[in-house]
């Protein structure tokens, strides 16, 4: 199907401590290209090789792309390349969301990339005001910007009630990347 199919596109943020912003957005991506509608993923401050990447091969319709490297970003110093990665991610979402090629585009930790200092509160926030209509934009990670919850149609706070790193089990291939 051809991308446009939306006659309403909003903007959803999924925030909060908890664990599964990133797989629920995978879920609307899933659903979306279910439908045969247009999904690109861009991925900020990720770099490493995750199980979704390999699974959207087989889904048509359905592209991810990361812009970050396999390493923690230092918030009180983020490094030069974290910076440009960073800012080649938001040239890519600006480009995306205004091609009319996506139905869909999700911006994976791009909350988490504000609060870093590494796309700024009024970038994040000119993306959404330029957004096409039949868009469906979606914001994920931690921190989401009071402005950013504010401007958006759907905001769902995801909240670390118990997990499993608190008892020493450590992220595990195949189920949290």
């Amino acid at each position: 199907m051809a991308p446009g199919r939306l006659t309403t596109g909003t903007v959803q943020v999924l925030t909060g401590n908890g664990k599964g912003k990133t797989t629920a957005a995978l879920g609307c991506g899933l659903r979306a290209a279910g439908h045969g509608l247009k999904v690109l993923m861009i991925q900020f401050m990720k770099g490493r090789v995750y199980g979704e990447l390999e699974a959207v091969k087989h889904v048509p319709g359905f592209e991810i792309v990361q812009f970050g490297r396999d390493a923690f970003v230092d918030k009180d110093n983020p490094a030069p390349e974290d910076r440009e990665l960073a800012r080649v991610g938001l040239k890519r979402a600006v480009d995306a969301v205004g091609s009319g090629q996506y139905d869909m585009v999700i911006l994976d930790e791009i909350n988490i990339a504000v609060d870093y200092g590494l796309v700024t509160l009024d970038e994040l926030l000119d993306l959404v005001e330029r957004k096409p209509s039949q868009v469906e934009l979606i914001l994920t990670g931690r921190y989401a910007h009071p402005e950013i919850q504010r401007v958006a149609d759907t905001v769902t706070e995801l909240l670390d009630i118990k997990h499993h790193f608190s008892s020493g089990i450590e992220a595990r291939e195949g189920i949290e990347y």
